[in-house]
């Protein structure tokens, strides 16, 4: 019987909190020029020179309060969900989990994967909306480490899944959870972009930026947009909760430096949700990430939560991850073998 081999990649975490750990996977992620698109020499020095200096010990600190007894949550789950997924799949198919930076490293999983002489390799980003500096960056690291070995077998890279209606009803589920009638408005937060990453990829160079509301607007020269695919998958979690047009945002989190970014920009929509329409507590969704991570439980939860009391609000409620939720489990195996081309 042949043997499918199943590469699930998720972004990468350092080893351990420490400020050394952290200055090793931040110089690591962002000298990689799908995230940071400047040339080698000005990269180096922005990133070896300027930002791991001063951002490796504040950034360790919030490691330290995101970590847990198992370690980061986005590897404990990342090991949960391959384990999950490997037993709903069954002994045709072999499942290794790896990470863009850090470990456990696409060469090793790779490698386990060729010496396990799979027939077929299905890649599988957990991103659901495709960034450049996300998949298309895991992609490329897979392509590389490929490009080395004399036998090559099959290989089906997933793009992304924006809609899927397994995944969606997930995080909507997740929500009814902590009942969303409760909250005066509901966020959809995504991972914030450099506005140029859009433009760049926008090959038809007539939408991006061009056309007023063009995030929003789904056509065929936006189809793998990121932007777009955030408010897809926003806009279809909505639907599935029942939510008017006026009952939830979409925003954009995390940007660095001072370039623009990706608007609006989640902070800012907080303050607005506040000072504008008098709201006290608000409901937020982080459907790029499908494990809890910095990025939600400390930005979301505590940074977001503290500047949102500055403003003058009550509460900001971070609507939980898919993380290793049975049900997304099934999906993954159920999509793995959607895009499985050998007959198992």
């Amino acid at each position: 019987m042949p043997k499918i081999g199943v590469l699930l990649i998720n972004l990468g975490t350092p080893d351990d909190p420490s400020v050394k750990a952290v200055g090793k996977y931040l110089r690591e992620f962002l000298m990689d020029f799908r995230v940071i698109d400047k040339p080698a020499w000005l990269r180096h020095i922005l990133v070896k020179g300027i930002i791991v200096p001063f951002r490796s010990r504040a950034s360790s600190k919030l490691y330290k309060q995101l970590w847990t007894e198992e370690g980061s949550p986005l590897k404990h789950y990342g090991y949960k969900l391959a384990e999950g997924v490997q037993k709903q799949l069954g002994g045709d198919y072999h499942v290794e989990l790896a990470m863009r930076y850090q470990s456990p490293s696409i060469e090793s999983a790779i490698d386990k994967l060729i010496k396990a002489q799979v027939d077929e390799l299905v890649v599988f980003p957990l991103f659901p909306q495709y960034a450049s500096s996300s998949t298309g960056s895991a992609h490329e690291e897979v392509m590389r480490v490929l490009s080395k070995q004399l036998i090559i077998p099959p290989v089906r890279m997933v793009n992304s899944y924006p809609t899927d209606p397994r995944m969606i009803k997930i995080y909507a589920d997740n929500g009814r959870k902590l009942n969303v009638d409760d909250y005066d408005h509901v966020l959809f937060s995504f991972h914030g972009l450099p506005e140029r990453h859009l433009r760049d990829a926008d090959i038809t160079k007539s939408h991006c930026q061009r056309v007023e509301n063009c995030c929003s607007i789904s056509c065929e020269a936006n189809k793998l947009c990121y932007s777009n695919q955030c408010h897809r998958t926003a806009h279809a979690i909505a639907a599935d909760l029942g939510l008017k047009e006026d009952q939830y945002s979409i925003s954009y989190q995390s940007r660095l430096g001072r370039d623009p970014w990706v608007k609006p920009y989640t902070d800012k929509v907080l303050e607005e949700r506040h000072k504008k329409h008098g709201d006290k507590r608000i409901l937020v969704f982080c459907p790029a990430f499908v494990s809890d991570c910095l990025e939600t439980t400390i930005e979301i939860s505590v940074e977001y939560q503290e500047e949102f009391e500055e403003f003058g609000g009550d509460h900001v409620q971070l609507v939980p991850s898919l993380n290793d939720n049975p049900e997304w489990i099934k999906t993954v195996a159920e999509m793995v073998k959607e895009n499985t081309v050998i007959a198992v």
